[in-house]
């Protein structure tokens, strides 16, 4: 029988909780309870108390008290749910709430991806930064505040409790992932780069291993994925969350972009994918050279001036590495709007982050390989994951492989 996890604070959606538990119970689900709540006491009797939460989370509950949000509380929420997933008791994780949903969304993380994680919350249309990065979340909007059963909660839980009941299901009867298999490498990409990564990810695959690619917009997937000690090396060839983080668009790099991977020292290559543009919601007042991608999107070129900062930029946080890193520099055009004949063409504003990129790397361990390619050349995209194959192998890659 698949096993839910129930995960939130009992003081004060007890009822909400003891209602979906009962609905998941009817659906032939086992219902494992945990209580994460610091204000008053529950009415309803949890599996896993929230003085055995907050021991897990290495603090005294009296501690904790009156403090909704409080980060022991999350981090033993997390040590606990883990433990119930390595035992084979969790096979999907439901959590309810308003403000307090960061609780239950940091527990998540502790789980890989593939297991089903859904959050009802009434911050989903508000303020869903806090839902980012969970690897493999799915997130309803609970439409009212989740206080009490009523005509409107009461379709949205039960809609709530079917999807995470399905999932855990299918999740329970799937095959289990082998121990072992190819060695996993992370990419990020964008629909302007997506050629030339597509290049590298596809000798990659001939090569033997197993790519998992990531929009590079905001990065908060990629980057924890990078230090959850899953991958073999990356190739984090899109930067396109940067160009946006510099100058205030649509899907700014999280704070930590570009430097998950030189902290837990993971062997990557890195390019300049996107660092040609930035994107604006349409009809952004900006007096400069821009391209209408779709009605919900308008693109902006970077200046010289703003590319020079890029590279001062991603210069300062992959200075440090140790881990083998390699950074390819396409000196024709950054993706498929600046190649030669673009509407983003601009030799001058290319050499300004090439120059910059240079400088700041100057005296570091990151090696530079500039190509007289545009990004999205097949052969860019190849030489990438040549490249990579050889820091993983110490061997010439079978570059027949890619004819």
């Amino acid at each position: 029988m698949p096993v839910v996890v129930l995960i939130g604070m009992l003081d004060t959606q007890d009822v909400e909780y003891a209602w979906v538990r009962d609905r998941l119970q009817v659906l032939g689900t086992e219902v494992m309870l945990v209580d994460t709540g610091v204000l008053g006491p529950p009415r309803v009797a949890p599996d896993i108390t929230r003085d055995e939460v907050a021991r897990a989370g290495g603090a005294d509950l009296a501690r904790c008290a009156g403090d909704d949000r409080n980060p022991a509380m999350a981090r033993g929420a997390a040590e606990v749910i883990g433990r119930l997933f390595r035992a084979g008791r969790l096979h999907g994780v439901l959590a309810i709430g308003g403000p307090g949903s960061p609780v239950s969304t940091t527990a998540m993380r502790a789980l890989p991806p593939g297991v089903p994680k859904l959050m009802v919350s009434s911050m989903a249309a508000d303020d869903p930064s806090s839902f980012v990065g969970v690897p493999g979340l799915t997130l309803m909007y609970s439409v009212t505040d989740i206080t009490g059963i009523n005509r409107v909660s009461s379709r949205v839980l039960a809609s709530a409790a079917a999807a995470v009941a399905g999932m855990a299901t299918g999740y329970a009867a799937g095959r289990p992932v082998p121990i072992g298999g190819p060695p996993i490498i992370a990419a990020t990409l964008a629909g302007a780069t997506t050629p030339g990564v597509r290049s590298a990810c596809e000798l990659l695959d001939i090569l033997g291993y197993e790519v998992l690619a990531f929009h590079a917009a905001g990065g908060r997937s990629y980057e924890a994925t990078a230090v959850g000690g899953r991958l073999t090396a990356a190739l984090d060839a899109t930067l396109f969350d940067l160009s946006t983080e510099l100058l205030g668009g649509l899907h700014p790099a999280c704070p930590e972009r570009l430097t998950a991977a030189v902290r837990a020292g993971v062997p990557q290559v890195v390019s300049l994918g996107g660092l040609d543009m930035a994107e604006f919601a349409p009809g952004h007042p900006v007096e400069r050279r821009v391209h209408l991608r779709d009605p919900a999107a308008t693109l902006v070129r970077t200046t010289p001036l703003e590319s020079a900062e890029l590279g001062r930029r991603v210069a300062a946080r992959l200075r440090d590495a140790v881990a083998p890193t390699a950074l390819y520099v396409p000196l024709l055009g950054l993706s498929t709007l600046s190649a030669p004949g673009g509407p983003f063409h601009d030799p001058v504003a290319d050499e300004a982050l090439f120059a910059a990129l240079r400088e700041g790397l100057a005296g570091s361990l990151v090696e530079i390989q500039e190509m007289e390619t545009h990004f999205n050349d097949p052969a860019f995209g190849r030489a990438m994951a040549d490249r990579l194959h050889a820091m993983l192998t110490r061997a010439p890659a079978i570059r027949a492989a890619a004819s």
